[in-house]
Formats: C-alpha cells, structure tokens, sequence
C-alpha cells in the first residue's frame, strides 16, 4: 500500500480543496503495454506535486491523463469538478513540456501569444497579457528575438510563458528542466516556486531528481514501473521559502535521504506478473 501521508508544511498556504481526484485508473496502450495500474491520488488546491519514480513509471501517461491529452482506460479522473479533458475552460490548465517546442519561424512575442490567437484574441487584444506573462519569466526585453537567439534556458522560460498566458489555475510541468545544465536548472527552479506562490498555482511536476522534488514540493509521489502506480505519497516537513541556503540545511539533506530511500525501493514493488 503507498504510504498516503498528507499534510501542508507551508504554513497552511495550501487549501484543503480537492483539485484533482484520480479514483482507481488505469492506463492500457493498443500494444498492451500497461503504462499505470489502480492510481489513486488527491491533490489540493495550491500544492505543489512532484512525481518522481524511474524511467518507464509513468509519470509523464498520469500528467497527459490529468491534462485531457490522454483518455483513462479505466478509472476516473476529475479536474475542478469536471472529468479530465471535459473542462469548459480549457485555459485552467497550462502544461510545460520537456521540450521548449517553440516555432523557430516566430518571435519570442509571437511563441507566447499563440494560445491566445487560438482562442480568437487578436494581437492587440492579447499584448497586454502576453507582456505580462514575459515579464514574469525575465524576458520583457527579449519580445522580438527569435528562438535561435536564445540559450536553452531562456526557450524553456518561453514555454513556461506561453503555458502561464491563459492564467491556468494548474501548471503541468514534464521534465522541463532535464535537459539544462545544474546552474541554469537552479535558478529556473527557484523561477517556478516564485511563479507558484505569486500567481496561487497549484504544480505538477515530473522529474527523475530527488534533490529537485524535493526542494520544489510540498508532496512527492513516488511512483514504481511495471505497472505504474503510486507506492508512496511523501509530505514534506520543510517549509517555504526555499532558496539557495535551504540546500546547506540538516532539514533538505534529510528529505533527499527519505525520499531517495523511497525511490529505491521501488524496484522492491515490480510485478513480474506484468
């Protein structure tokens, strides 16, 4: 059974209203290849989620899941009242994706303006938000740049502006920073915790990091692969603010030993029935 241990070491900064509900699902591909068995998971409103588990877990199929991009074969999940994908406003969700995926052909303006355009603004309309939402990344002076100009850690702050442009209430973030380097990675991280409190996000983030989940969470689910599934749900005791001297502490170096205690053992959970 995952150790479902919940709590909010923030101060009470996190509500105790269900955002998202997974009762039960499961995930099978045409292939037969079962990518999630029987997760089940309750996150609140205003928490900030890593998952973490190896290669293969899951992870990323329970993100696309909770995000629409992906049906249940069977189970459900519900998104603010409303089953996954069904949601009247789809701007509730922005969703960040290991790669930057930006139009080369387009400026930095045009990138983070597009979901706007797909809804029918017109450029003038949408100038206000999308100033905005590049403000809050750091790159106001970079508006008619190119991709091409940029280094990889200012196209994944365009992508994190062009997913925060519709004011989602719920940020998925898959692995976006997996691919920088430790510094780049650092400063980023401490980006999204600033995003995330200001704009009273609520955060899913994958990632393959113990020292990552935790210094971004709040919760860290643990997942195992073959099938994928939750084998613990790890509250975190250290609060927030977290910031550069966090990482020096008795209290960080204690979460990373828990939680990569956790994540070991999941290979103690495979099922060689599947």
């Amino acid at each position: 059974m995952p150790d479902q241990s919940h709590g909010h070491p923030d101060g009470g900064r996190a509500g105790q209203t269900a955002l998202i509900e997974m009762i039960d699902v499961d995930k099978e591909f045409a292939n037969g290849t079962v990518a999630v068995r029987d997760m089940s998971l309750v996150i609140n409103k205003g928490e900030f989620v890593s998952f973490l588990g190896p290669s293969g877990c899951g992870k990323s199929t329970a993100l696309k899941m909770i995000s629409g991009l992906l049906s249940v074969s069977n189970g459900s999940i519900t998104v603010n009242g409303h089953l996954a994908g069904q949601s009247p406003d789809a701007s509730d969700i922005g969703y960040v994706f290991q790669e930057a995926n930006l139009l080369p052909w387009a400026t930095v303006f045009e990138n983070v303006y597009l979901p706007l355009k797909l809804r029918g603004l017109s450029r003038k309309e949408a100038s206000a938000r999308v100033e905005e939402a590049l403000a809050m990344v750091g790159l106001a002076k970079f508006a008619k740049s190119y991709p091409r100009q940029l280094s990889g850690g200012m196209r994944m702050r365009v992508s994190i502006a062009r997913a925060m442009v519709t004011k989602p209430k719920l940020l998925l973030m898959d692995e976006p920073f997996a691919a920088l380097d430790e510094m780049t990675r650092a400063k980023l991280n401490d980006d999204v915790l600033q995003l995330w409190e200001s704009q009273g996000l609520t955060v899913i983030f994958v990632t393959h990091s113990v020292f990552e989940s935790v210094y971004l969470s709040s919760r860290v689910v643990v997942m195992a692969a073959r099938p994928g599934r939750v084998v613990h749900d790890i509250a975190l005791g250290d609060g927030y603010p977290r910031n550069a001297a966090y990482r020096m502490t008795a209290a960080y170096t204690e979460s990373c030993r828990l939680v990569s205690n956790a994540l070991e053992g999941t290979m103690d959970h495979v099922d060689l029935n599947h």
